[in-house]
């Protein structure tokens, strides 16, 4: 996929894409837990096969997950294995359960359940229809949710640069440094990205000096997906260890930190993946802007507080072991490192604490970025007015 940047200027370099659709409308997804080094495509053609690689992470990203869940429903609709539904109710009653079905395989990224909030309205609109007719509809609506995506994060990009590089940039600076955490660029989106897409625009207008991508835990390899993608684009950047994030802060000038985002509530409380929370509190007390990044879709104006968020939390062998390549043999390998039977019990010395994500509170965040505009956290406020941009 060749994607033309929000400048209108020449293409970018062919991006990377966690999704594709071949001419027969079979979907396959890169296997994620095996990148960088082993790309391999598994084809979905079923909710369950969709919920399997939601729930065990080998596609990741907030606006890709709502994709993969949208399209597997429309895949298997359109297969000859579906049901056969004798009446509308019974094709609206099978969609409405398949949807709580795949919701539940990422409860905190709000995308997905936005996503199957989208098929259950057509549901309700669908009274008394035809079973092929409910079907239609429903098709058409998960058709949508993966092609919008690509538009919002060009525009979010596009947004995002121009208010960073308005308030850091001046006094003989024409390049800036910037920070980012986990992936979120065309990996873990529908294309060109949400928080990396903000930095591809300053890269293709020639305003990026350097990106810093922060490694959070083991198994969830974000930066290790990061890398790819910044390598594959040829920006200029540099991994750092989360615990780093302090000493950079020190010793650079860092002119951002642009994040993505799982949800983000009412009072502009955000949700992203473990190790935001602490980035957020580290760019505060270095008075380094604090930028999230993500599509109206993942805001969620029903909750009004970070608190009422539910947080995901994952097996605890995701932070015993890592996957990598064996320098030696060239092949995977699958390490443990910690002792044995730490993460496979209950005894006290054997538990794991291991969220996925953490909440960074509004007070910290600077902005808040959609496709719809850019909310700025006011002087002196502990809110912010998400409610202006979704």
């Amino acid at each position: 996929m060749v994607a033309a940047a929000p400048s209108g200027k020449q293409p970018l370099p062919d991006m990377m894409t966690s999704i594709r659709i071949d001419k027969s409308g079979q979907v396959e997804i890169v296997d994620q837990l095996l990148l960088p080094h082993s790309v391999a495509w598994i084809p979905i053609s079923t909710p369950e096969e969709a919920f399997d690689a939601i729930k065990s992470m080998k596609i990741r990203g907030a606006p890709a997950i709502a994709s993969l869940a949208a399209l597997s429903l429309k895949s298997y609709l359109s297969s000859s294995s579906r049901p056969s539904f004798a009446s509308g109710e019974e094709a609206v009653e099978w969609v409405s359960k398949t949807c709580d079905y795949l919701q539940s395989s990422r409860p905190t990224a709000v995308n997905l359940g936005e996503a199957m909030d989208r098929i259950r309205s057509t549901l309700k609109q669908s009274t008394g229809a035809d079973p092929e007719n409910v079907v239609e509809k429903v098709k058409k609506v998960c058709e949508d949710v993966h092609e919008e995506d690509l538009e919002r994060n060009m525009e979010m990009g596009r947004l995002g640069a121009e208010w960073l590089y308005k308030k850091r940039a001046g006094n003989g600076k024409k390049s800036l440094k910037v920070v980012t955490v986990c992936n979120t660029g065309s990996l873990a989106t529908s294309g060109y990205g949400t928080a990396i897409g903000v930095i591809t625009a300053l890269f293709e207008n020639d305003q990026l000096d350097t990106a810093y991508y922060a490694q959070t835990t083991p198994y969830h390899q974000g930066s290790r997906l990061t890398s790819l993608e910044l390598t594959t684009l040829q920006i200029p950047a540099c991994m750092i260890c989360d615990t780093m994030l302090g000493s950079l802060f020190q010793h650079e000038d860092i002119d951002g930190v642009i994040v993505g985002a799982d949800r983000v509530v009412k009072n502009g409380d955000t949700a992203n993946k473990i190790g935001t929370y602490q980035a957020a509190v580290l760019a505060q007390r270095h008075s380094i802007p604090f930028m999230v990044v993500a599509p109206v879709t993942t805001i969620d104006l029903s909750l009004s507080t970070g608190a009422d968020i539910h947080i995901e939390h994952r097996p605890s062998v995701e932070a015993t072991q890592v996957r990598g390549l064996n320098v030696e043999t060239g092949k995977l390998s699958v390490v443990r490192i910690t002792p044995e039977g730490v993460g496979q019990g209950d005894k006290p010395w054997q538990r794991v604490y291991n969220p996925s994500f953490d909440v960074t509170p509004a007070e910290l965040i600077s902005c808040v970025v959609t496709e719809k505009g850019v909310a700025e956290r006011k002087q002196g406020e502990k809110s912010i007015d998400v409610s202006s941009v979704c």
